[in-house]
This record gives structure tokens, C-alpha cells and sequence, in this order.
């Protein structure tokens, strides 16, 4: 194991790179191609008469009412935890150095953290900034989107039963680990390769 998590030099980060000049996010493509999409949809529903535009509008603002306050929330919270949780406990408990240690912390936490991607992700791209290392990152998502306890019960046991998700819970118990260590191997193999010239 000491193999696989101490090949980086401490205090280099292949993955993360010098801050850069923020980018304009109305620039940037994924922003482009989903407008493009909805002028392409706009334009559909308008050839199908003003009534049909409409209701896609009135669809529209109705989902947006229903996401923007979940939404505005997460990015606050996100934004005051940036601030508000110390960086050197972050690089501690989940940085590069933390090793398998990290990995199980973080995979804990995914497992507790209640929600959806809304507060997920937000939190993800938060201790990301703080610090926190890739292994941690893909096991804390990956125990969340597997193993998260608040739905396990609100769905999976209402439906399925409490065998079946006691079963799938326990045999999906070391995906996020797993997934945690192979993603810092790969961070070690496809990252910046260090001065030395060795991997």
C-alpha cells in the first residue's frame, strides 16, 4: 500500500495546477452546446405554435423555482466552507498524504452525507479547492452515489426490503475504497510525471 500512496514528491499535486485567470463561464463550451440545444428545442416548440413555446417557458421557470433555492443554498454553504474549514485540516485528514486513511474518511463521510448532487457536488468541488486529494474525492462521490444512508432508507428498503439492501450494501461496502485506490494509482501513472523523470 505504502507503494501506492507515496510516489508524489510531498507538496506536488499532479492533478491540480498554478490558479489560473478566472474563465468566463459563458465561454465555456459545455455552456455553448446546452444553449444551443435549447434554442434548437425553442425553436421546435415554436414551429409547433406560440401555445406549445409557452408551456415550455412556463415548464422551464416552474423547474428553475424548484431548483434555484437548493441550489443558492449549496453554493453558499460550499462558499462559507471554503472560508470557514482550516486548509491544513483538509490536507491532513484527505490530502495526498493521507493514504488509505484518507480514502476511508472520506468514504465514511460519502455514506453519511444526506441529499442530493445539489449538495454533493457543490462540497466535492469545495474540498477539492481546500485540498483534498483525488483518491479521497472519487471514494467520498462513489460512497455517496452508492451507499448514501438517507437513501437506502427513504427508497431502497421502503421497495426492495430490508434483506436485499442489506445485502447490496454490504457486498457494495468496498467498491468506494477500491475506486478511491485506483484512482490515485492513476493519478500517479497519467499525472505530471515528476522532476526526477520517474514515475
Amino acid at each position: 500500500m505504502d507503494l501506492i500512496f507515496n510516489r508524489i514528491a510531498p507538496g506536488k499535486d499532479p492533478v491540480r495546477k498554478d490558479p489560473e485567470k478566472k474563465k468566463n463561464p459563458f465561454a465555456e463550451l459545455s455552456f455553448l452546446i446546452f444553449s444551443a440545444i435549447a434554442v434548437i428545442a425553442g425553436g421546435i416548440c415554436y414551429s409547433k405554435g406560440k401555445e406549445a413555446f409557452c408551456s415550455g417557458l412556463d415548464a422551464s421557470w416552474s423547474m428553475f423555482l424548484t431548483v434555484a433555492p437548493r441550489m443558492i443554498a449549496a453554493l453558499l454553504m460550499a462558499g462559507f466552507a471554503e472560508v470557514l474549514v482550516p486548509k491544513d485540516l483538509i490536507t491532513k485528514w484527505i490530502g495526498e498524504r493521507s493514504g488509505l486513511r484518507g480514502i476511508l474518511i472520506a468514504t465514511l463521510a460519502g455514506i453519511l452525507t444526506p441529499g442530493g448532487p445539489m449538495i454533493s457536488f457543490p462540497l466535492i468541488a469545495a474540498l477539492f479547492k481546500l485540498g483534498a486529494d483525488m483518491g479521497p474525492l472519487v471514494g467520498y462521490l462513489t460512497a455517496w452515489e452508492l451507499l448514501g444512508v438517507q437513501r437506502i432508507i427513504v427508497w431502497e428498503i421502503p421497495f426492495m426490503g430490508m434483506k436485499f439492501a442489506s445485502l447490496r450494501f454490504l457486498v457494495s461496502l468496498g467498491l468506494p475504497i477500491l475506486a478511491g485506490v485506483i484512482a490515485k494509482r492513476l493519478v500517479l501513472y497519467f499525472g505530471e510525471a515528476p522532476k526526477s523523470g520517474k514515475r
